[in-house]
């Protein structure tokens, strides 16, 4: 319970290098109007962590930076929760960045919703070069529209409390992919989010993200789907089993809508092999996805999903 004090944030960044945009990262940190906050790095698998700690400690010298041996982002997420001291934990990526009023915004939605298990902001894409690609779309949804992936929640812009966290035992080490998802579904297990609507994360999209590797990211959102789908029906929880379904359709669809946007890029370049590729490959990963898109799209005409969007 807190004494009228604001408490203390634990901001948790696992990476594996020195981003080019870590400066900028960090000091979205420090700069954030809501204090205290306390930041825990965990450095994955480079074998000389020193240029990691060096860069942070120029910025932040207070962090804590444990190193870890190669792992996953889960089990490194894991590790900085274990150390963290905060009352709320969030989650901070090596290349994106924080509106100042991020932490206070939405420290404040939890303290108004005490039966919230985490709160979640709107979050913008972002280029290289910090220009804006998609303004934030994000909506409050229950339990159903979390299930249907309905609006992009993921650890970027999710405020977790601590407790909530140890409840459902954190991120699940075995997803290297769609771990982020994985964490959303169980917390949406025990209980509300609480939501602010205002853009305060900038995710950023460039080469080396995660979301460029469509093909991994496709199979691991659909493994994680069809676990939790089959815990809902074991349960007989039909509302979010329907739910369940109605995101696995998306993630086909998104599968196509990818795979045809890869091999239109691939036919531009000359590849046409590597563009027969990318359809077989859909073909087999999602054979219905092509048609479901194709009458969602003449039900709804121009569709306001956002098939590009992170999925964690």
């Amino acid at each position: 319970m807190s004494d009228g004090s604001p408490l203390l944030v634990s901001v948790v960044m696992a990476t594996n290098r020195v981003s080019e945009y870590l400066a900028e990262a960090l000091h979205s940190v420090v700069t954030q109007r809501h204090q205290p906050v306390e930041m825990i790095i965990v450095v994955n698998g480079l074998p000389d962590a020193e240029p990691v700690m060096k860069a942070v400690r120029m910025i932040v010298p207070e962090a804590l930076v444990l190193s870890v041996p190669e792992s996953n982002v889960s089990t490194a997420r894991n590790l900085g929760i274990a150390h963290a001291k905060g009352e709320y934990v969030a989650f901070l990526d090596d290349d994106d960045r924080w509106d100042r009023d991020r932490l206070a915004l939405q420290t404040a939605a939890l303290e108004a919703a005490p039966h919230a298990v985490a709160a979640y902001c709107g979050m913008r894409v972002i280029d290289e070069a910090g220009s804006v690609l998609l303004e934030a779309d994000q909506t409050q949804v229950d339990r159903t529209g979390i299930a249907r992936r309905t609006t992009g929640i993921i650890a970027p812009n999710l405020l977790v409390r601590r407790a909530s966290l140890d409840r459902v035992g954190g991120f699940h080490p075995a997803f290297r992919l769609a771990q982020d998802l994985d964490l959303v579904l169980r917390l949406g297990q025990l209980g509300e989010f609480a939501f602010v609507p205002r853009g305060l994360v900038d995710y950023r999209a460039h080469p080396g993200s995660v979301t460029r590797r469509h093909r991994e990211l496709v199979r691991a959102i659909e493994r994680v789907l069809l676990l939790h789908r089959a815990a809902a029906t074991e349960r007989g929880d039909g509302e979010l089993v329907e739910a369940l379904s109605e995101s696995l359709r998306k993630n086909r669809r998104f599968a196509w809508w990818r795979a045809l946007r890869s091999a239109k890029a691939e036919v531009r370049r000359g590849k046409p092999g590597a563009a027969a590729r990318e359809i077989a490959w859909a073909l087999r990963v999602a054979p219905t996805g092509l048609v479901d898109g194709a009458l969602r799209h003449a039900r709804l005409g121009a569709s306001t999903e956002r098939p590009g969007a992170p999925a964690g």
